[in-house]
């Protein structure tokens, strides 16, 4: 017996990373999975995103455990796209316990600097997908009387950084968001709660990008260069967190062990969360 014995799981961002750790996790403890993906790259983010194969992949992964896995290439800044992949859902499952705003994207550079496709892009991911995502899922969770929604944010919804501002607000904006949405849902038996990762050991922060962010001076910044600057973050010194502790924090939001637990921002940071931030 599974927490999640004949629970329906949606999953955005579900290709590869976080999301798919997500979709395993939630699967090894009964549900059937939903996974979502834009499977494309976005112009202004520096690193390879997600693929067709990979979203395809982790339906593989999932069929593995023994349970159904459905995918759809959609786009969570399109608000239509989500609510096709919603009515897909329900048209193959008749339900959606479950919602994870997983989907988000990861670029670099000064307020001052960056493009106005720049901004966009990153606000209409990290954001704006995060509220088409729980927007379309909603009617359906009010009319049953239950729901259990999870959007993830940030440590970097916690704080300021330098050099990725956009992001921050986002990740700010995730946070206020899931507090009022779980504000006035409460009283149909629907949670939200936000996760705060520290850095998380996936292809967002590891590329030489991200790894720049931290040694702007350094030519070739490798994965070792790197981890001695992320750890800097960390009260626990390690560089970054595994996929799986999110998902384990994540399962424990979704199930019934958290029932009573809604509006909260979960620090799952090393103990970044100690210093002095919000």
């Amino acid at each position: 017996m599974g927490k999640l014995d004949g629970r329906v799981a949606l999953i955005t961002g579900g290709a590869r990373g976080q999301g798919r750790s997500h979709a395993l996790t939630l699967a090894r403890e009964g549900a059937d999975i939903v996974i979502c993906d834009i499977a494309a790259q976005i112009d202004t983010v520096p690193y390879p995103m997600g693929t067709k194969a990979q979203l395809d992949e982790t339906v593989s992964l999932v069929e593995d455990l023994d349970r159904r896995c459905v995918a759809v290439q959609a786009d969570v800044r399109d608000g239509a796209q989500m609510k096709a992949v919603v009515d897909r859902a329900l048209s193959e499952f008749g339900k959606i316990d479950i919602l994870l705003a997983n989907a988000g994207i990861f670029s670099f550079g000064t307020i001052a600097e960056m493009s106005d496709q720049m901004w966009a892009d990153m606000i209409d991911t990290n954001l704006t997908g995060v509220f088409n995502s729980i927007r379309a899922v909603l009617p359906h969770m009010i009319e049953r009387r239950s729901g259990r929604i999870v959007a993830t944010s940030s440590m970097a919804g916690r704080a300021g950084f330098p050099n990725i501002g956009h992001y921050v607000a986002a990740k700010w904006g995730v946070i206020g968001l899931v507090k009022s949405v779980a504000m006035e849902v409460a009283q149909y038996g629907i949670t939200v709660n936000a996760v705060c990762p520290t850095g998380v050991d996936t292809d967002m922060i590891q590329n030489e990008h991200a790894y720049r962010l931290f040694l702007p001076d350094m030519e070739n910044p490798t994965r070792e260069d790197a981890a001695k600057a992320f750890a800097a973050l960390n009260a626990i010194p390690i560089p970054w967190v595994e996929p799986q502790d999110i998902s384990n924090a994540i399962l424990f939001l979704v199930s019934d062990d958290a029932r009573y637990i809604t509006g909260n921002a979960m620090p799952v940071a090393a103990g970044q969360n100690a210093s002095n931030v919000v």
